[in-house]
């Protein structure tokens, strides 16, 4: 916890290969230990959170991707003190190859159906909650915008 101070923003990428099949992991560590979720991590100094999600996949899974959109917005406080902060995004892998999973972090990474994980006792209840949408509500990015020099941003992205 002394690393990320008490407010935390984190990332996860519902990657959807061509026929449909979801990009799932299986943690090693924490409150999923042992669960099916989707890829998921820290925003780390200097990035956007849209270059932390393309991280945080091929990082997990060996996949690399692209953004196309965001999703949504998962927030709580854990134990009245920690703000914990997850934006989704959906991605698109540009090839897939083997998956290689990161091992100290995960037991398994694999592509699954939905129909199957909705059938997966182990899977996270943000997943199942995905899952049992009929429809996502997508909004690309911008990166063409320019909120004046005065600023100094080196990276300015718009999700609407």
């Amino acid at each position: 916890m002394e690393k990320r101070g008490k407010v935390w923003l984190a990332v996860s990428g519902l990657v959807k290969s061509a026929d449909g099949k979801w990009l799932v992991v299986k943690k090693r560590y924490g409150g999923l230990k042992g669960q099916w979720s989707l890829p998921a991590g820290f925003v780390e100094m200097g990035e956007t959170v849209d270059e932390a999600v393309i991280r945080e996949v091929k990082e997990e899974t060996g996949i690399k991707c692209v953004v196309k959109g965001l999703i949504g917005l998962r927030t709580g406080v854990i134990k009245e003190e920690i703000s914990d902060n997850l934006i989704l995004f959906l991605l698109e892998p540009k090839e897939i190859g083997p998956l290689k999973h990161q091992e100290t972090e995960l037991f398994e990474a694999k592509f699954m159906a939905p129909f199957e994980l909705l059938r997966e006792k182990e899977a996270s209840i943000l997943l199942q909650y995905l899952l049992n949408q009929n429809e996502v509500s997508l909004k690309p990015g911008m990166d063409d915008l320019n909120p004046g020099n005065q600023f100094g941003y080196t990276a300015y992205k718009v999700f609407f």
